[in-house]
């Protein structure tokens, strides 16, 4: 009680002379003090005084709104959501790095930086943090922009959510302005926010006190908390940042890489501390060593060291390829390996009926993460291994992120231990497994298997195929449980009221079902009429047919432009199509001699899902036939994905392909085109822009857009 008389005392004191130098003053001292803490790691006052101070400016900014301003430590949590999430176009690329997988990639590396630049080179080493990379702007000292990095060339506005992040200054320090080249310029800083390991294992925690699925490892769950629509709620995840670049190197007065992390900590920003200026290659591979050692202590995830060549103009010299910097690498750590006890192998069926072992595991945390479950592939690969139920077993995570098993601990393997054998029949419904000659993988061939009708429906809504939008796979097992969608024709059988009433087996905090609700429900149906719409290639390829995928479904309605004339076909004439062997040709003929699947699709016309291609469609001009077309890049102006450009050119006549060579007519290169655009230029073949593209698809032919007829 009498430290609030006193905090009153105070507050009508600072109210009745000057509001704003007090304001101002408070703010200040608040920036310092969280710096301390972030920044420097060196608190100077406890807690309870800095609540103090912060409910004291609370006061001040409530009874004069008009100081309230967007930088105030007060404003870190706002209600204003409605720029959540659009699409922020970087100034300047976020590149990813190459990696070096072991010590002796990583001195070739730096022995070749040696040689290229020819003279003594200073490297910097800094851990590679295990977060989501993110990029800050500051306007006049001032943070105006978080995005995330996306693609590298368009990520996501997380403004809102970043400014809850405590260790982020919502303004830079005036040592901060001092070291700008312009100080009332704008600033693009670069790092990572990552969940500390402690506030990860309590999230997961209370997760799974309230029933909900636990996140699968920091990273995942700091990528999630970012992207909360409410501000609040990524308040709450204990995030936290390490800073360690920037845009553009012009920004500031550092001429090296070591100044400008020094610069960015004398800004207010967190910087990780375990970081070192080598002048030998042999310092690098000593650090990455050493810190290898340590990783397993250190408070948050990192899954290896980034090495940086120091000098900005050394960088310049060295330059870009076309996805990563020449001067910069990162050494992966070798994949953690733990041992566990293999208690069971299990069986799951996939969409095209794979029948694939899976390994039942002790859990055991794996870089970063529980590890309960690994595929062993196929049979072969678990006679391979040798490995047998009660085993134990070694296990690792493939580049950090898939589980598998290695093999067993052979001296640890219980007595009577036996190899694993294939059921001869599906776990699901039954019926016999078959495996076909010269396949490694055993198969359901039963259409009515229930354990392929999951993937089977996910596949069908899925965006590459019919794209029904909101149909995930939450929504389909649900659907499915409840008896409502059996196959792909169940889906244009739905009403509204199943959907709304649809329940998501879960309870309110009344312990009252929660359904899909009559929203999401009216959004479904308007996705289900809409996908009767689709081209035919589509249906193809949500038909699942075994190795039809995009590109064979495509040639095969180019074909074949009405289902009928696809259903009587016969393999010679299938596997005449351009793109279309023996292979595929009897998978096609296998799927439509079923009775069940022809069924399914003369079950989906009478629904008026689209089984023919438009008479407009088959008439348009082909001007661009026998010309290959390859898109690399992203198409910014025209707003198109490659695969709607693709899909314009076909029309045309064209062939579009995944691959550049010397038969190629074109590249299409859009921003931030890739390691196409080079081959292009090497193999010298004809590069087109995003323009030249919009030109010829509005003019109808190359002749008419003014573009030279390709010479090959």
């Amino acid at each position: 009680m009498e430290q609030e008389r006193m905090f009153d005392a105070e507050t009508a004191a600072s109210l009745a002379s000057d509001p704003a130098q007090r304001v101002e003053k408070l703010r200040r001292e608040i920036e310092h003090h969280t710096y301390c803490y972030y920044a420097l790691d060196a608190p100077e006052i406890s807690d309870a005084a800095f609540d103090s101070l912060m409910a004291e400016l609370r006061a001040l900014e409530a009874a004069h709104p008009e100081l309230v301003t967007p930088s105030s430590p007060t404003q870190r949590v706002g209600g204003y959501v409605g720029e959540q999430f659009s699409a922020v176009h970087h100034a300047r690329r976020m590149y990813s790095l190459d990696n070096a997988m072991d010590l002796d990639e990583l001195d070739a590396w730096t022995q070749r930086i040696v040689e290229a630049v020819g003279s003594a080179v200073e490297f910097v080493c800094e851990l590679k943090i295990d977060g989501s990379s993110i990029a800050l702007t500051y306007d006049a000292g001032t943070l105006s922009k978080a995005a995330t990095r996306g693609d590298g060339v368009t990520g996501e506005d997380v403004t809102v959510n970043m400014r809850t992040v405590r260790d982020v200054p919502l303004r830079l320090r005036d040592e901060g302005v001092a070291g700008l080249s312009d100080a009332d310029g704008s600033v693009e800083v670069r790092g990572e926010v990552y969940m500390p390991k402690a506030s990860f294992e309590a999230l997961n925690a209370a997760a799974v006190a309230n029933e909900k699925a636990p996140f699968a490892n920091p990273r995942n769950a700091a990528a999630g908390s970012l992207r909360q629509k409410d501000p609040a709620v990524t308040k709450n995840r204990d995030l936290s940042t390490f800073v360690y670049a920037i845009a553009d190197e012009a920004s500031v007065k550092a001429r090296t890489q070591w100044e400008l992390l020094s610069w960015l900590r004398a800004s207010g920003f967190h910087v990780n501390p375990d970081v070192k200026l080598c002048v030998t290659p042999a310092d690098v591979r000593a650090f990455c060593e050493s810190v290898a050692d340590k990783r397993a202590v250190l408070p948050y995830e990192i899954d290896g060291v980034v090495v940086k060549v120091n000098s900005f103009a050394t960088q310049r010299e060295l330059g870009f390829t076309a996805k990563a910097p020449r001067w910069a690498i990162a050494y992966k750590f070798p994949p953690e390996e733990k041992t566990t006890v293999l208690r069971a192998i299990s069986v799951q069926v996939g969409r095209t009926g794979a029948v694939t072992p899976v390994a039942e595991l002790d859990p055991v945390r794996v870089a970063g993460s529980t590890v309960a479950r690994a595929t062993l592939h196929n049979l072969d690969e678990v006679h391979r291994k040798d490995v047998r139920v009660g085993d134990t077993v070694i296990v690792r995570k493939a580049g950090d992120v898939i589980p598998e098993v290695l093999g067993p601990v052979l001296s640890l393997r219980p007595e009577g231990a036996q190899s694993w054998r294939m059921p001869e029949s599906c776990p699901s419904c039954s019926s016999p497994l078959v495996r076909e000659e010269g396949e490694a993988a055993f198969r359901c061939v039963s259409m009515d298997c229930p354990a392929q009708a999951l993937e089977r429906l996910l596949h069908w809504a899925s965006r590459g195929a019919m794209d029904i939008d909101g149909m995930g796979e939450e929504i389909v097992a649900r659907l499915v449980e409840s008896g409502r969608v059996r196959d792909v024709v169940d889906y244009y059988t739905l009403t509204d009221y199943e959907l709304a009433t649809l329940d998501m087996g879960r309870v309110n905090k009344e312990g009252e079902p929660i359904h899909l609700g009559g929203t999401l429900a009216a959004k479904l149906i308007a996705a289900i009429e809409a996908s009767k719409a689709r081209p035919l290639a589509r249906v193809l390829f949500g038909l699942g047919i075994r190795h039809v995928g995009k590109t064979v479904a495509e040639q095969l309605a180019a074909a074949f432009p009405r289902m009928e004339l696809l259903m009587q076909a016969d393999e010679e004439q299938l596997a005449s199509v351009d793109g279309v062997g023996s292979v595929i040709a009897q998978s096609v003929r296998a799927f439509f001699s079923n009775e069940d699947n022809r069924d399914v699709v003369h079950r989906l016309e009478r629904m008026g899902v689209r089984m023919e291609d438009d008479a407009a469609d088959d008439a348009a001009p082909q001007t661009l036939a026998g010309v290959t077309f390859v898109l690399t890049g992203s198409l910014v102006e025209s707003g198109m994905t490659r695969d709607e450009a693709g899909a314009r050119l076909k029309a045309m006549g064209a062939k579009v392909s995944s691959s550049v060579s010397k038969k190629t007519g074109y590249v299409v290169a859009g921003e931030a085109a890739g390691s196409k655009y080079d081959k292009a230029v090497s193999l010298g073949v004809p590069v087109l822009s995003e323009a030249d593209l919009l030109r010829l698809l509005a003019a109808g032919s190359l002749e008419e857009a003014g573009i030279e007829a390709p010479s090959r």
